[in-house]
């Protein structure tokens, strides 16, 4: 074999290995650009439920905001304001005997903004005239019913400081709110239970001990006959007289 083709033969089987080895790099390359691209999209997608997760928590992890209840510390402000958005001063007491609508005075502002935002929040729909003291008061505003219970516990534990009024005694028909008498000096009123005086000549011992906020002005004859049920050892009417109470204006 000549010398020529010796080193043609030489140089071809140069460049064949030289191809091969560029050809391996090539795809070796290419595999590993594929994997990486492909990589992304799964860490993007993980990131994502990272996230979506990390939301959730934040949302666990704020606390929801407690319902409005009424305290002796937020009564006056909240009072004062739902007194000026609600003016009414004529509310009906419904009950099986008719009924019974009492005139609230604007003079006694705390107990006539307590006593419209109880009617209009349905409190006295789960009570009744639980009371009959014969000759001398019914009350109404409380039973026995777990209704009534759970809707003082959504509406809070407050009492009412006393508002009295010069001239406003305890005479036939007048509206008042019982109280506390243990360790209660300055004879804040309960704001749930009401009475109305029965009594022909009034209840004047009662004067200066609660806050008058209202009187019948229709309906006293409903009140007697409420008066003049059989009632058990406790006062508590043997049937119960259930109340519905609405704002009339």
């Amino acid at each position: 074999m000549s010398l020529t083709r010796v080193i043609l033969l030489y140089c071809f089987i140069f460049f064949f290995i030289l191809s091969s080895c560029e050809d391996k790099n090539s795809k070796k390359n290419t595999r590993n650009t594929t994997q990486v691209e492909t990589s992304i999209p799964k860490e993007k997608t993980k990131q994502k439920i990272d996230t979506a997760e990390q939301k959730k928590e934040i949302k666990k992890s704020v606390a929801e905001p407690e319902p409005f209840k009424l305290n002796n510390k937020n009564l006056r402000e909240f009072m004062a304001k739902y007194g000026k958005e609600n003016p009414e001063t004529l509310v009906r007491i419904k009950t099986t005997y008719g009924n019974i609508d009492i005139k609230l005075y604007n003079k006694t502002p705390l107990h006539r903004a307590n006593f419209i935002y109880l009617v209009k929040q349905k409190y006295f729909d789960e009570t009744f005239f639980y009371r009959v003291a014969k000759g001398f008061v019914i009350q109404g505003g409380n039973s026995d019913r777990d209704q009534m219970a759970r809707k003082r516990f959504e509406l809070g534990d407050y009492t009412i400081p006393q508002e009295q009024v010069k001239g406003l005694k305890h005479t036939r028909g007048s509206v008042a709110l019982s109280k506390q008498w243990v360790d209660n000096p300055s004879n804040r009123s309960t704001p749930y239970e009401f009475f109305i005086v029965i009594a022909k000549n009034g209840a004047h011992h009662l004067d200066g001990e609660h806050t008058i906020f209202g009187k019948v002005v229709k309906g006293m004859s409903v009140a007697d006959k409420i008066s003049n049920v059989p009632v058990d050892g406790s006062e508590w009417p043997k049937q119960n007289i259930f109340i519905k109470a609405e704002v009339i204006k």
